[in-house]
This record gives structure tokens, sequence and C-alpha cells, in this order.
């Protein structure tokens, strides 16, 4: 009997590692029905990585409420392993490339602010590791936008404030870019 190992990565902005592997799987199957066929999922951190990583372990899968790179509400998953303690998760999730049109690409106006509420979603619900990929994302700042929810979240506003003055050394747009992030989530 012939045994075949498929482990695919995702095709960015085109096909899960789930659908290319299934549509391999079967392809195989019509041509050698007598083969056995094993899906490995892999991922490179990017998105499918919480698939990957979660596909063998006792996982509860959770959504929360986040912002994507160019600050619009939407729905990002993640996974908490069954103790509780850890998260896993993608920035791809929140802050991926997929999730912003080809024509609205540009670094200089995306932020990963949405990542910050994922990782801030699994604190408030008693995970105390977060496992993260980082690959995939349509953000250039550094994580400034991730470390601001955090430490608005950790320690209030007035953190928040102190944060800004030093980010004042940086470009001016980051900190532009960070005051809009702040007062959008204050509107919502």
């Amino acid at each position: 009997m012939k045994r075949v190992i498929l482990a695919f990565d995702s095709f960015k902005g085109c096909a899960s590692s789930q659908e290319i592997a299934a549509s391999a799987r079967q392809g195989i199957i019509d041509v050698f029905p007598e083969c056995a066929v094993v899906v490995v999922p892999v991922a490179d951190g990017g998105e499918g990585t919480v698939e990957a990583i979660c596909s063998n372990m006792s996982v509860e899968r959770v959504s929360c409420r986040v912002h994507d790179p160019l600050m619009n509400p939407m729905e990002a998953a993640y996974g908490i392993t069954s103790d509780g303690s850890t998260s896993i998760l993608e920035m791809a999730a929140a802050s991926g490339l997929p999730l912003i049109p080809q024509e609205k690409r540009n670094p200089l106006l995306t932020t990963t602010w949405g990542t910050g509420e994922m990782i801030a979603d699994a604190l408030q619900r008693g995970c105390r590791r977060i496992v993260m990929g980082i690959g995939g994302s349509a953000t250039n700042d550094a994580g400034i936008g991730l470390l601001a929810v955090i430490v608005f979240w950790t320690s209030g506003a007035r953190s928040f404030l102190l944060l800004a003055k030093v980010w004042g050394r940086l470009p001016g747009w980051t900190v532009l870019r960070l005051t809009n992030c702040y007062v959008k989530l204050l509107l919502r």
C-alpha cells in the first residue's frame, strides 16, 4: 500500500492549507484508491497558524470583536487550551494582509491595534500564556498598536498618554495614527 503525507501551507489570499490538502487528497484517492493519505497542517506563522497548532490539541475556539488593520470592526478567532491557561493566536487574524483590499494596502495607514485587542480578550478570559504567530501582517508599526492596547488595558488612559509622549520621538505619523486608534476605541 502506498502512503502519502500532505503538508501544505496556505496560498496567500487564494486558498487555506486545509483546502489545498483536501483537494490534493481527493486527487490522490481518485487515482490511487488504496493509498493511505495523511494530512498534516502546517503554517509559517501567518494565516492558518492557529489551525495548524490546534489541529491535534484539545482547544476551545473562541472569537472576539476587534479592529482590522484599517480600524474597521470585525470578528477574529483564536484558541484557548483546555486548561484555560494558554491562548493560541495569529497576528494575521486581526492584522493580516488578506483583510485589506488590494487598493487600500498602505503600511503607513495600518495598525496592529486589533491584535492587541485579541491579546486583551485572551487575558480577560484568564489566559496567562500567549502563543502567537506573527506572519502575514499588513502592518509596519513595529507592534506599537498592539502595545498601546495592552498598556491601556492593563494600566488605563494615564499610561497611554505617557506612552504617547514617548512615541512623540518617533516619526509624527505614528503618534497621529495611534491617536486616531485611541479615539476610535473610545467612540465604539
